[in-house]
């Protein structure tokens, strides 16, 4: 049999079954959609699960922490919002995270300003620099951070929270702003001085209305990088100052109960909130 032969044979076997050569491509193409999709939320599935258990173990009857509950009850919740320790911790964590936010949110944007619209001659090292504690691990800048804080005696003070969280905010701060100044056309800027105005005129009057979305998604991840921070106030904090992500590394060794899991759900129904914020604000700019 020829080669042409063989060719048609193929093509009036695959016409019967009714899979025309034309037909294979999107057929196949569709089933490497749907493959990928359901890989891809298989994945996030697994990545989400263990925060969708801390849920119902927090409502859990029993005294240890179980999955599934034994029973439902809001005791845990009750406890956590009575407990003076757990208020305290939390109270420190949520006034160390308005500090950081309003601090990192005005540095970072300065710096932005000045990546982006500033003629500095180091430029890319400022850049990196101004990302570098999003890319050390946080263990090691929590023990630099004792080694320093401590002849200091600032461990476990507001200062001392305020510094590292500060430090460690400022990237995602740097980013934000950063990817809304780069969208921003610099000749408006440039209309504006052209009709008189100077650069702090320029910057409040046409800069700042037109970046106020990012910076206040800025300024939420800020708040967020703060509040959720365990490792290194594991290192900083003391007897005087305990963030609740101390508070709560110290019950899971010496205390272990659904009150532990009940801390965790309200973290993370803020964080839940405050992304929700965070979209909501970028969308509004994207839609107008």
């Amino acid at each position: 049999m020829s080669i042409d032969q063989s060719s048609a044979l193929l093509r009036h076997s695959a016409t019967a079954d009714g899979l025309s050569p034309a037909s294979l491509h999107p057929l196949a193409r569709a089933a490497s959609i749907v493959g990928a999709g359901l890989l891809v939320g298989c994945i996030l599935f697994f990545l989400i699960l263990p925060t969708l258990l801390i849920i119902p173990m927090s409502l859990s009857q029993t005294d240890y922490i179980q999955f599934p509950p034994q029973g439902l009850t809001w005791h845990w919740y009750s406890a956590y919002f009575s407990d003076p320790d757990w208020m305290a911790a939390t109270w420190f964590s949520v006034r160390i995270a308005i500090a950081t936010t309003v601090s990192a949110t005005i540095i970072g944007t300065m710096a932005s300003l000045a990546i982006v619209r500033g003629d500095l001659p180091f430029k890319g090292t400022l850049q990196a620099l101004t990302v570098g504690p999003m890319i050390v691990p946080h263990i090691v800048f929590g023990v630099a951070l004792y080694l320093v804080f401590s002849p200091l005696q600032l461990t476990g003070s507001f200062i001392g929270f305020l510094i590292a969280h500060t430090v460690l905010a400022i990237p995602y701060v740097v980013i934000t702003v950063t990817a809304s100044l780069q969208r921003l056309d610099p000749m408006l800027e440039l209309a504006g001085l052209s009709c008189g105005a100077n650069r702090l005129q320029v910057f409040f009057r046409i800069v700042l209305p037109n970046i106020a979305p990012g910076i206040a998604s800025a300024a939420i991840f800020a708040f967020l990088a703060s509040f959720d921070e365990a490792t290194v106030a594991f290192f900083i904090s003391d007897t005087g100052g305990k963030s609740i992500g101390r508070k709560m590394f110290e019950d899971i060794d010496f205390n272990l109960t659904p009150v532990i899991a009940a801390a965790s759900a309200v973290l993370v129904a803020i964080s839940l909130a405050l992304m929700g914020a965070a979209h909501l604000l970028t969308s509004s700019k994207s839609w107008r």
